[in-house]
């Protein structure tokens, strides 16, 4: 037990350990709270004092939920080293939740979209206060759950930080050589002497390391067998990395680097976000500090992704859940041509359905007044013209060929691989057809038992839950998972007793036999059943094609035989209007005729009247 005035801490409470430094878990004396204690060794106390004391002042000044927090600094009891008592992260760092087998292939979007937010804001922090951090890792990004459930990630371990304004240099040495901007490489893990300096725009080149590791679980920059056994040909990556390049890859011994300026294919992030994301971080992955972007634009291009909201649209005849990164106060006429970019259908043959009703976009109406979507409940994409099938893209997941040799250092190793090699794959297909099953269905309930696409989506295989697969390869990862943690823990022992040894030994056979029948019901079951599963889809999809085209013309000859009818009835409608006037116009002659008919026999009658007055004829009286 060791302690300060007001804190307290196990040994055995161990966190983390550096050259000048272990960090444990401990708790204040009055309240029992946890704290993460920092406690210094005699190795840091040869640093010059200005050095030993830069961490305090530069913690001292922040104050940021994005930074872990400094509460104190104390003297330990004994031997009166120096004690920082600062915020408790009691989920482990970036780099530990990148060591989930669950993440063996970069973060899910939703996590990394938290982890690019955090860190981004965080560094926005130390740049206002003019402080370089120079050891940015996904280790010295600690991992905490907010209040609402979600992860918050806050920078910490600013032993190596100091203050240095934009257009300031340093010549110091600090940071992990993965991570290391390539003129410190040279220097620091080189040893070879040079006499340039270095800016803040260091911190640029470890946060794009960072981010990709974050993004598909490895690191961009990868010499045959590993950047700490080959170094030379890792200096050589990283200053020759061509620019628009993100990663450079060296597989076989004496090889040719593979560049490539996209995501890998197993990388969980989707094409929206890659799209904006590899932009980014192929400027900021630049070993020339003068074409390197600035602070100012990574924050501004960072911002500007950070800023966008997700329309979730899957296209129905490529099998294809398409994330649309876009602003609020865009149109409907950009977010369909960012669409007709990511799904190759141009905006003319683009229809749209939402919970199954057509959905009519305005080219003036703005993204914010879309409808809410989400992964199980996105916008249908219909081609008016038929399209190729797309689906999932995936791997074969090649496990390494195992070495029968007892090695604890590679046995670990490629338990390590194995578990990514699985973890490539099988949980997308278990997942991507939810909303193409979802859509069909509602489509089958629409027709009658009996019809053309009834009958062939009931005949329909592919992967299916009863079938169980995925949960038959998930047992057998859970298997290889825990002998891989056991490996790790006979690795850190360096070397067994006999029977540990043996033990050992036949883990590594049952390892072989995992991972060669976790293969076998991937490629055999799994992965054929979906691309038969995919080909049947695309064959009811040209039926469907085809019978919407049949539904179409049989509209179209509806239209026309009803603007027949209406323009028989118009002319009905005329001849029956002039029937009436010509009949009418004859009774009006006809009573035209009569009036002056009768006036004529008035005028006789008064005449004749006249007649007998003057002649004296008297009108006989009646009694």
């Amino acid at each position: 037990m060791q302690s300060t005035a007001n804190y307290l801490w196990l040994i055995s409470d161990l966190l983390g350990q550096g050259a000048t430094a272990n960090v444990y878990r401990g708790r204040h004396k009055k309240t029992g709270d946890l704290y993460a204690v920092k406690v210094f060794n005699n190795l840091s106390f040869l640093r010059p004092l200005d050095v030993q004391m830069r961490e305090f002042e530069v913690l001292k000044k922040l104050n940021h939920k994005n930074i872990v927090k400094l509460f104190a600094v104390e003297e330990e009891s004994n031997t009166r080293h120096k004690v920082l008592v600062m915020e408790y992260c009691p989920c482990g760092s970036l780099y530990t939740v990148l060591e989930e087998s669950s993440n063996a292939y970069g973060l899910p979007e939703d996590e990394f979209l938290i982890v690019l937010q955090d860190v981004v804001a965080g560094m926005n922090h130390l740049r206002e206060y003019g402080i370089v951090h120079r050891d940015i890792k996904p280790g010295n990004i600690m991992r905490v759950i907010g209040e609402d459930g979600r992860s918050v990630y806050k920078l910490t371990d600013f032993g190596a930080a100091r203050e240095l304004e934009d257009d300031e240099q340093f010549v110091s040495l600090y940071g992990t050589e993965e991570y290391l901007h390539p003129d410190m490489y040279e220097r620091a893990v080189l040893r070879k002497d040079h006499q340039k300096k270095y800016g803040a725009t260091v911190d640029l080149w470890s946060i794009g390391v960072t981010f990709f590791h974050a993004a598909t679980g490895s690191l961009p920059f990868r010499p045959f067998e590993g950047p700490r056994r080959n170094k030379e040909v890792m200096y050589k990556i990283i200053t020759e990395k061509p620019s628009g390049t993100v990663s450079g890859q060296q597989k076989f011994e004496n090889g040719k680097i593979e560049w490539s300026t996209e995501m890998p294919v197993s990388c969980n992030l989707s094409k929206g976000l890659q799209s904006l994301l590899t932009p980014v971080l192929a400027n900021i992955l630049e070993a020339d500090q003068e074409k390197c972007w600035g602070f100012d634009q990574f924050f501004a291009e960072t911002s500007d992704i950070l800023h966008r909201t997700v329309v979730f649209v899957f296209s129905l005849q490529q099998a294809t859940l398409h994330h649309i990164y876009i602003h609020g106060y865009n149109t409907a006429a950009l977010f369909q041509d960012l669409l007709s970019r990511r799904s190759s259908i141009p905006i003319h043959n683009q229809e749209l359905l939402y919970e199954g009703r057509r959905l009519l976009l305005e080219p003036n109406r703005q993204a914010q007044t879309f409808p809410r979507t989400s992964r199980d409940n996105p916008i249908m994409l219909l081609s008016r013209e038929s399209v190729a099938t797309v689906g999932l893209i995936f791997e074969d997941p090649s496990p390494p060929k195992v070495q029968p040799r007892y090695d604890l250092d590679l046995d670990a190793s490629y338990a390590k691989v194995i578990i990514k090699c699985h973890y490539m794959n099988f949980p997308k297909i278990s997942n991507s057809l939810v909303p193409m099953e979802q859509t069909v269905q509602d489509i089958k309930t629409k027709f009658m038992s009996g019809g053309l696409l009834t009958d062939s989506w009931t005949q329909q295989v592919g992967t299916h839950p009863e079938d169980r697969n995925v949960e038959r390869i998930k047992v057998l990862l859970d298997s290889i998972t825990a002998i891989y943690h056991q490996f790790k823990k006979d690795k850190a022992e360096r070397r067994l007793p006999y029977n540990e040894e043996q033990i050992h030994k036949f883990d590594k056979q049952k390892l072989v036999f995992h991972a060669s029948k976790a293969r076998s019901l991937f490629t055999d079951e799994c992965a054929m059943k979906y691309r038969l599963f995919i080909s049947k889809s695309e064959e009811w999809m040209r039926k469907v094609h085809h019978i919407r085209k049949q539904m179409i013309g049989l509209s179209s000859q509806y239209y026309s035989v009803e603007k027949e009818v209406s323009m028989v009835m118009e002319r009905v409608i005329k001849v029956f209007e002039l029937t009436i006037y010509f009949r009418m116009k004859k009774l009006k002659e006809e009573m035209e005729g009569v009036v002056k008919e009768l006036a004529e026999n008035n005028h006789f009658l008064e005449r004749m009247c006249h007649c007998l007055k003057i002649t004296g004829v008297v009108q006989p009286t009646w009694s």
